[in-house]
């Protein structure tokens, strides 16, 4: 019997009434009379039928079993999500939770408030980090046992996927590290999770912001470098120490431009909301390499109290959508440096700039700095437009100070130079007079001094202890250090130092048959101590020394780095080293060739008088000597 005849059969019994289904072989030998008279049974089935299918359906136990398993799944099911929505209901009644993601900042802000709290003294599971969070403060916690060795402090910070519990101004307060997916491409991302037993909103912003200035009272003076990350989010990279503005040795009137500048627009926001303008400051520092940009804006950063967010054009898989992204996501109040921006859209390590310190090189360019495929060689896919609309676009982020440093001016476009984007424009120049005289007096005064005014005072001259009565020459300044430095260093002191370039190696050794080579000078001699007239006269003396605009700042703290502590030796030797610098940079002509510089020996000798040839004769060694210079 096949399925339609079993179908058939089932359908006429149950129009008929009849439930007992084992009739079914003797209607096997009628199958065409059934089939031909099923049709209009089917068709006549209603729903008055459909009760005695219900029972002869729970007529078996197995049906029956099966409808008592479902309807108490479903009575289970009911209960717990009627439970679970009562007590999450009823936590979220008495309990606050605050979720935090791994990379806002005041997640470091609450993890150096827990690595400080005593819960971790006694924590059975936990995370031993040398993490200082950008702070140079210890954060083991009062244990009794702190680590006061130098470099890295030890932190104790909580484990991921564990919860901990403590107590805040009686509440209770659970805290959970866990780590996230963050899409396929990317690396797992941290969050951290607080709940307090409170209804009180108001002990959640007491602890963000006691854990806030717990912070910031250990990063007093210090500041936050910042870059973009593949993922387009901003990540602290490192801190460094607030520099402070005396350290900035420029032109007069150049650091207080700036400064008071950059003060006026942060107190100006209701100024430019009131006039419709758009609340950002842009800065253009351009001029020779190492005459001190990025040493000025790090002070001001300092000074202003600001994070440095370092934006990097070439950045791998950074474009313009990326860009605007990143530009978007930062804070109201922050530096934004963008170094080097004339190379944003030139490939490889090297560009056609020429040395500021080369003066017949620099005059002999019209246009330093662009080259002739300067079209062709582009880097990552940040173009030109999507820069500027980045800038001052609609989506760009109003409340920031914009520097950006260039070696060459010309190299950047106008649209890049105009109003709105960058408004102010510095040029830094070679040092000057005055800056080679105030580097010199504040390198080698105490610090205490060098704050001080540059005009000698003679009140402080005699408070001078008895050693530096001796030091009004060379020789004096060596022999009042010989108590106090051996043999070997008083030697090596008073002998004339070499180029601060690595010329040749130089013995390290008393004895002549030492293997021990080193290239520099040793710092191992004790600096005299100088009054400030002291010092003010050597400083006079070696800008006297130093040509003025011919050499940068760098070059200038190279060179006085080589005589730390030799002050007289470095005004002594300053005029030999200025010599040799510039004869370094001049440009150097092609050596003749030797069988060239023969043969027109030869010739002038074949075709000249005997008296000629006495005159060719004193020309030779001329040409030698001068062959051998150029060499």
């Amino acid at each position: 019997m096949d399925a339609i005849s079993v179908l058939q059969t089932v359908m006429s019994a149950i129009q008929s009434g009849a439930v007992n289904l084992t009739s079914g072989d003797s209607s096997a030998t009628g199958n065409v009379t059934v089939a031909t008279g099923a049709a209009p049974a089917v068709a006549s089935l209603n729903l008055l039928q459909l009760p005695s299918l219900i029972s002869m359906l729970l007529s078996f136990s197995a049906v029956r079993d099966w409808l008592k398993l479902l309807l108490l799944g479903a009575i289970v099911e009911t209960c717990r999500r009627v439970l679970t929505k009562a007590y999450y209901g009823f936590v979220n009644y008495f309990w606050i939770t605050a979720t935090f993601d791994g990379n806002d900042e005041c997640v470091d802000w609450l993890m150096f408030w827990l690595s400080k709290h005593s819960i971790f003294r006694t924590a059975r599971t936990l995370d031993v980090s040398t993490r200082s969070f950008g702070r140079n403060a210890a954060v083991a916690g009062d244990t009794g046992n702190e680590d006061d060795t130098e470099g890295r402090k030890i932190s104790f910070l909580p484990s991921l996927s564990t919860t901990y519990t403590l107590w805040y101004k009686y509440r209770y307060v659970t805290i959970t590290r866990d780590e996230v997916p963050d899409g396929p491409w990317n690396s797992p991302r941290q969050t951290l999770r607080i709940r307090i037993l409170t209804r009180d909103h108001k002990i959640l912003r007491q602890l963000l912001i006691e854990a806030k200035q717990l912070f910031h009272k250990a990063s007093e003076n210090m500041i936050s470098i910042y870059v973009s990350d593949p993922s387009d989010y901003w990540k602290r990279v490192s801190t460094h120490h607030k520099r402070p503005m005396q350290s900035i040795i420029l032109d007069p009137g150049v650091i207080e431009l700036v400064l008071n500048d950059a003060k006026d627009f942060l107190a100006s926001k209701a100024w430019y909301a009131e006039r419709g303008i758009p609340h950002r400051r842009g800065y253009l520092l351009y001029g020779a390499p190492g005459s001190g940009k990025t040493s000025l804006i790090h002070s001001i950063a300092g000074e202003l109290n600001l994070d440095v967010y370092i934006l990097s054009l070439t950045r791998l898989g950074l474009d313009d959508t990326s860009l605007s992204s990143i530009i978007a996501d930062l804070p109201t109040q922050c530096i934004v440096l963008v170094e080097d921006i004339d190379a944003a859209f030139h490939q490889g390590v090297k560009r056609d700039i020429a040395d500021p310190e080369k003066r017949e090189q620099h005059d002999a360019r019209e246009h330093p700095g662009k080259g002739g495929n300067e079209g062709t060689n582009t880097v990552g896919r940040v173009t030109l437009s999507g820069l500027l609309n980045a800038l001052d676009g609609i989506a760009a982020q109003e409340g920031r100070i914009l520097f950006a440093t260039t070696n060459d001016y010309s190299a950047l476009d106008p649209a890049l130079c105009r109003p709105g984007r960058l408004d102010l424009h510095i040029e830094f120049k070679l040092a000057s007079k005055y800056q080679c005289r105030e580097m010199f007096r504040r390198f080698y005064l105490p610090s205490s001094s060098a704050s001080k005014s540059t005009k000698p005072d003679e009140d402080q001259d005699e408070a001078i202890d008895d050693k530096d009565s001796g030091y009004g020459s060379r020789s004096a300044s060596v022999e009042a250090d010989a108590d106090d430095t051996n043999a070997s260093v008083k030697s090596t002191s008073s002998d004339p130092s070499p180029s601060p370039a690595p010329a040749a190696p130089s013995s390290s050794g008393s004895s002549e048959d030492s293997l021990t080579t080193y290239v520099g000078m040793a710092h191992t001699a004790r600096a005299p101590k100088l009054s400030c007239k002291q010092a003010a006269e050597l400083a006079d003396r070696f800008a006297a020394a130093i040509p003025n605009r011919s050499f940068s700042m760098a070059t200038l703290q190279g060179y006085l780095m080589a005589y730390k502590t030799r002050p007289y030796d470095a005004v002594a030797d300053a005029p030999a080293w200025v010599e040799r610098r510039l004869q370094e940079k001049m440009p150097k002509a092609p050596a003749p060739a030797p069988q060239a510089a023969a043969a027109s020996v030869a010739t002038i000798s074949t075709s000249t008088s005997p008296a000629a040839t006495s005159d060719a004769g004193t020309q030779v060694p001329a040409v030698a000597k001068e062959a051998e210079a150029v060499s």
